[in-house]
């Protein structure tokens, strides 16, 4: 997971004999996009087109949906440009630049105390971001690297004005359902386009990929260019035993209750089902992909790899004096692990949208009295357009789901703190954790924009002033959330501190840190099609339409198994021969989902939408050995948008 700035040009001469050019990599990175919503897409047409996976446009899908329209289960095509259809609340951002601030960053902090130190660190980010923003008009944010060691400046270009294009169906998208998810073979069409537009009219793009006629084939070399989210490589054994042993299995629990408590909702009747389907396929994908996790840290020999490494880390700090000022940062991190650990469960930010939105828009007008350097970092000036766009959404908030949400967080809440608890107790008031909910979503209006327009329009007197109930709640809960606040950020700037020690001590023995952990930014890696072993046979790197066919004829009966419609009555003219998803090596994680796959002349050959099983240990040891990248092939994408979905036009227009 390579920075675009520092590419590993020696390392491919020397494995691939391929050396990027200058222009490739940037071509790549401008054609590139980030959706802030989570996930990646890139740039395929001169006419603003954009390619992402369906379950990155879920979100989107559902919001554009009504109970005459289910836009996820039933898919989408505009047939003009007329037809497309407004994103109320999507933001896509393009990396313009990188610039290394690091300096200017550890300069401004003369202190070490956590809490004073995190204090200088943040007012000199919101300094250099807002700077950044008022000279070039660009969205910037500084990005930590390597736990802290250093700070990068990423300006981006953002796109607001987002419509959707093509969406195939959900039947098509996640076909195998939760069974086949991070596993392989599989026959996914996971792929929607959407259009970026600039003064109402379809953007025009100097910068786009172009389509490979080919497909990708066994032993050929692949780059993905996405954004992918976390990952935690530069852990320390500690670090990774309290993942494994106690927050995992915290989040694990969380999402086996959600899971079930989105079910039962969706029982409810058709349109429940159509409004609580994207936060099910959250949950569920979630809960699948944190197992995975889980049981890879259990395998004695990844603790023992990490403690390995660790253990001739900590021998070469004790033979060098140089070294020895950080001795102390594996202790530290370890220390840290404890304490995280006692805080765990504690948290008040109840995760429902009328809740979030309120205590956002307390926090923000709160945080607005401050001088921008000492806000919070959610509420500084520079990020304002973003916050706001999220805050006014026009997206539609159904009271049915909002009660459900609402009645288990408080529920919830009283579980881990006690119905006893003050804070509890005050909520509560003798109702129910149900009767509070349904009055709360009766009573508020933070469901009408124009509602939380007038709160943020009139500031902290306004949201004082207001007897909104939601608001009542937010004001009730805000002083906790801000304790909480505190120590957690106390806790990270610790941590940040002892990982830049540690990033030191890996350089100087190791002598490179190679690549930064994952910070949903972008970043190159690179691999090549390639099958692996599993249960002692061998899987082959390629699929195909007739494969998905004969899957579904496998596995008749099953819902989750069903081609949709509009594949069934293609079928004689599609030729089943043409590639449908292939994997690769390339080193991904969750927010690559999105990313374009090319070839070594910068040619689109594939879509990134998920990885295989044995993949899900990346987030903290990456191998090749089975670890597989899943693409939807590009050359089934043009296909299906042509003959599937009786769209020649649209096809035509990709990589042109």
């Amino acid at each position: 997971m390579y920075l675009f700035n520092e590419l590993p040009t020696a390392l491919l001469q020397q494995r691939y004999q391929f050396t990027p050019t200058q222009s490739w990599a940037d071509e790549l990175r401008l054609a590139s996009v980030r959706f802030n919503s989570g996930g990646s897409g890139s740039f395929v047409s001169s006419n603003g087109l954009v390619l992402t996976n369906h379950h990155v446009a879920s979100d989107t899908l559902q919001k554009l949906s009504t109970p005459e329209r289910n836009l996820i289960d039933d898919g989408f095509l505009a047939r003009s440009f007329d037809e497309e259809l407004k994103a109320p609340d999507l933001e896509l951002n393009v990396l313009i630049s990188i610039e290394d601030v690091t300096e200017r960053v550890q300069v401004a902090v003369t202190v070490t105390d956590p809490e004073s130190a995190g204090k200088q660190r943040q007012a000199a980010i919101t300094r250099i971001e807002k700077e950044s923003t008022d000279a070039t008009g660009l969205r910037s944010d500084v990005v930590t690297l390597f736990g802290g060691a250093r700070y990068h400046l990423y300006r981006y270009k953002k796109y607001t004005d987002v419509r959707l294009v093509w969406a195939p169906e959900t039947a098509s998208a996640f076909f195998g359902g939760d069974a086949d998810n991070f596993e392989y073979p599989r026959y996914n069409l996971d792929a929607t386009l959407m259009r970026v537009y600039e003064n109402d009219q379809p953007a025009t793009l100097p910068n786009f990929l172009k389509w490979s006629e080919t497909p990708a084939t066994a032993g050929d070399l692949v780059f993905v260019s996405g954004h992918p989210g976390r990952t935690q490589r530069i852990f320390t054994v500690e670090a990774l035993e309290y993942l494994r042993d106690v927050r995992l299995p915290f989040v694990l629990d969380y999402l086996r209750r959600k899971e079930i408590l989105y079910q039962q909702y969706r029982l409810e009747g058709n349109e429940a089902a159509r409004r609580g389907r994207d936060e099910l396929f959250g949950i569920q994908n979630a809960r699948k992909a944190y197992t995975g996790m889980l049981a890879g840290l259990q395998d004695p020999q990844t603790i023992a790899a990490k403690r390995g490494r660790q253990d001739r880390l900590k021998a070469a700090v004790a033979r060098s004096p140089e070294l020895a000022p950080y001795a102390s940062a594996f202790n530290e991190i370890a220390q840290i692990q404890k304490e995280k650990a006692a805080l765990l469960g504690d948290s008040v930010k109840l995760r429902s949208d009328l809740f979030e939105l309120s205590l956002a828009i307390l926090l923000m007008t709160q945080e607005d009295q401050k001088p921008n350097l000492q806000r919070l970092p959610e509420y500084t000036e520079s990020g304002r357009d973003s916050l706001l766009a999220r805050l006014l959404s026009p997206a539609p908030l159904y009271d049915d789901l909002q009660l459900t949400k609402l009645t288990d967080e408080i529920a919830l809440l009283a579980e881990r703190r006690g119905a006893d608890h003050p804070l509890v107790s005050e909520i509560l008031a003798g109702r129910s954790p149900r009767e509070v909910a349904a009055e709360l979503v009766d009573k508020t209006d933070m469901d009408v924009v124009e509602f939380r327009k007038r709160l943020i329009d009139g500031g902290y007197s306004a949201v004082l002033a207001s007897d909104d109930p939601m608001i009542q709640l937010a004001r009730t809960i805000e002083p906790t959330y801000r304790e909480i606040r505190k120590i957690e950020d106390r806790l990270d700037e610790r941590e940040k501190q002892a990982y830049a020690k540690i990033a030191k001590i890996i350089t100087a023995v190791e002598g490179t840190t190679g690549y930064p952990d994952a910070t949903f930014t972008l970043r190159l890696a690179f691999g090549t099609v390639q099958g692996y072993e599993e249960n002692g046979r061998f899987v082959d790197p390629t699929t195909t339409f007739g494969g998905a066919f004969e899957h579904a004829a496998l596995h008749a009966g099953q819902a989750d198994f069903d081609l949709p419609e509009s594949w069934m009555n293609a079928k004689d003219q599609l030729d089943l021969s043409t590639q449908l998803n292939f994997v690769s090596t390339a080193d991904i994680i969750g927010g690559n989902s999105g990313s374009p796959v090319v070839d070594r002349t910068g040619k689109l050959v594939g879509l990134i939408f998920d990885g295989n099983i044995q993949s899900l240990t990346s987030d903290y040891l990456y191998s090749d050995q089975q670890s597989r990248a899943v693409s939807v092939a590009g050359v089934a994408i043009r296909e299906a948008i042509k003959t599937i979905y009786n769209a020649p036009e649209l096809a035509s227009q990709l990589g042109k």
